[in-house]
């Protein structure tokens, strides 16, 4: 039985009913260990009773001693500095998991915009370490705002006609045929981050054609 993943990052924490009816279905919830305090908070508002994650996954540098020895039975503590703590729980979830057949972040934009940032990068950066497609896991990022995602190649995606489709991609030599977008991304450069922004579907399903296989991310609001 495939399994939903959700991990929870020390962001801000969703307030739309979209996020937290993911996390209220979730069949595991991972914390970072700075969102623990967030999620215990907001349980009750989300599943109607106080009810604690699955794993609380990170460097543990953002819970108090007190913290640390009450769920200690829920704690992985994880002290390598080269990763940021979304990134070692979506680790610890690939090599820890089975049967995943989508991981959702939440929790991982607001607040510091370099947080933000970095966050949303790592998307691609996961999809480029791992063959996600591969091995059957869809991979996205959520906010109060909308839903972000790493693209590897050509593919195709439903969005609904009017909505806003944004696409970003760090590799200056891609080039993305595009169809369904009121603005076509056929001979856009992707040297700067504003260069495929703010398009709009014209149809219900969105086409992506690349040139090759390399990484972008899309996100729509």
């Amino acid at each position: 039985m495939s399994r939903e993943i959700v991990i929870i990052c020390d962001g801000v924490f969703p307030k739309s009913e979209y996020p937290r009816y993911l996390i209220r279905t979730a069949d595991f919830i991972i914390c970072c260990d700075g969102a623990l305090r967030k999620f215990i908070r907001n349980s009750m508002a989300i599943f109607g009773e106080e009810r604690l994650p699955d794993k609380v996954v990170g460097d543990m540098d953002s819970l108090s001693a007190n913290l640390k020895a009450r769920y200690s039975h829920i704690i992985v503590q994880i002290d390598k500095q080269e990763h940021n703590d979304q990134t070692k729980a979506f680790r610890w979830a690939l090599e820890n998991l089975s049967d995943i057949s989508t991981i959702t972040i939440i929790g991982a934009t607001g607040q510091r915009e370099d947080h933000t940032i970095g966050n949303m990068s790592l998307l691609m950066e996961y999809a480029r370490t791992y063959d996600l497609e591969a091995m059957g896991i869809q991979l996205q990022m959520i906010t109060d705002h909308g839903v972000i995602f790493p693209v590897t190649d050509t593919m195709e995606f439903d969005c609904g006609i009017g909505r806003q489709v944004s696409i970003f991609s760090p590799d200056n030599s891609l080039r993305i045929k595009s169809s369904g977008l009121e603005w076509k991304t056929d001979d856009v450069v992707f040297d700067n981050w504003w260069k495929a922004t703010l398009n709009r579907a014209t149809q219900d399903r969105v086409r992506l054609e690349f040139s090759h296989r390399s990484i972008a991310l899309v996100m729509m609001n």
